[in-house]
């Protein structure tokens, strides 16, 4: 079951990664995403209304990129900053729900990253701050005999568009990227 798992993983990464651009390390380096961390789905967000205990929580973004709330229903959190998703809160709560509302947003959990490819566990794993490539395939079991240890390609969504790189094992890795170890031929 598991290698069914990994095998629809690998097709669906290599299908979208088909048709994202290409670009060398250098040129990814000025395409890496600046600024602070944009929210996307599979991030899980502490949330606290301070003193309205029924109202903090732990929430989810969903597929749809937004949070799901009691009293306000849902909020877009796709591609904001927590404190662009604090203030969007904070206005919906004072439309009618509560006086001065004081709103705290912290990051739970990041969205995972993917491996695939010469690694011997391919899959989906918990992002952990301030990994780079090798971290991450170290996470995902180590290469294979076959795999290429100097170097990797990396998916990652840039301002909306899936973005393609070969880059070195020393990059650092972000949430929700994908990292593919190809195999070496000598």
């Amino acid at each position: 079951m598991s290698r069914q798992l990994a095998s629809l993983a690998l097709a669906a990464a290599l299908a979208a990664g088909a048709c994202a651009p290409r670009y060398v390390a250098s040129e990814y380096a000025v395409a890496e995403t600046q600024g602070p961390y944009r929210l996307a789905s599979g991030d899980r967000l502490r949330i606290i209304v301070f003193g309205q205990d029924n109202l903090s929580n732990i929430y989810a973004v969903d597929g749809a990129g937004r949070i799901s709330m009691p009293l306000i229903d849902t909020v877009e959190a796709q591609g904001r900053t927590t404190q662009q998703l604090e203030r969007a809160i904070e206005a919906k709560l004072r439309g009618g729900f509560l006086r001065e509302p004081k709103v705290s947003v912290e990051i739970d959990a990041y969205r995972p990253f993917f491996v695939l490819g010469e690694v011997a566990n391919s899959g989906q794993f918990p992002y952990v701050n301030g990994m780079t490539v090798q971290t991450a395939v170290a996470i995902a079991g180590g290469f294979t005999p076959r795999g290429q240890r100097s170097w990797a390609e990396v998916t990652r969504q840039v301002e909306g568009q899936l973005i393609t790189a070969s880059v070195p094992i020393t990059y650092a890795v972000q949430p929700g990227d994908t990292i593919v170890i190809k195999e070496r031929w000598f």
